[in-house]
């Protein structure tokens, strides 16, 4: 199997501390790791449209590794807390970063997420346009 890791600067220290890969091209797709809002300091914000945000910059930059953008998602899972209080912030903050064709779309409630005060987190899949990485 080919793969290529994509560690966007910043990542390092996650990527190494909790041996994962930020994202993974392979066979003409990027898969990435579910993102929460935490900052490069590992901070999260309070504010929930904040942390939304962050997560879609922190994919975009993981895509941005592979020379794709957010137009070449095509499938998105999303882990929340809170999710119908939240929804409809993280709906329009959703609208911003993903446009028409819209990826397929799985938004799951959950009990907890692993980092602690995190409200999402959010796993893509892209396409690269091509057969093989």
């Amino acid at each position: 199997m080919s793969a290529k890791a994509l560690i966007p600067p910043g990542m390092e220290g996650a990527s190494q501390t909790l041996a994962l890969s930020p994202g993974v091209l392979s066979h003409g797709h990027v898969f990435v790791t579910g993102m929460t809002g935490s900052d490069a300091s590992g901070a999260l914000s309070d504010d929930p449209e904040a942390q939304f945000r962050t997560a879609f910059e922190k994919i975009a930059a993981v895509l941005a590794e592979a020379g794709l953008d957010m137009t070449a998602v095509v499938e998105m899972t999303s882990y929340h807390i809170g999710l119908r209080t939240h929804f409809q912030v993280f709906n329009t903050v959703r609208r911003a970063y993903l446009g028409d064709p819209f990826p397929a779309w799985t938004a799951v409630e959950v009990a907890g997420l692993r980092r602690e005060g995190a409200l999402v987190e959010i796993r893509v899949i892209a396409a690269t346009g091509e057969r093989a990485c």
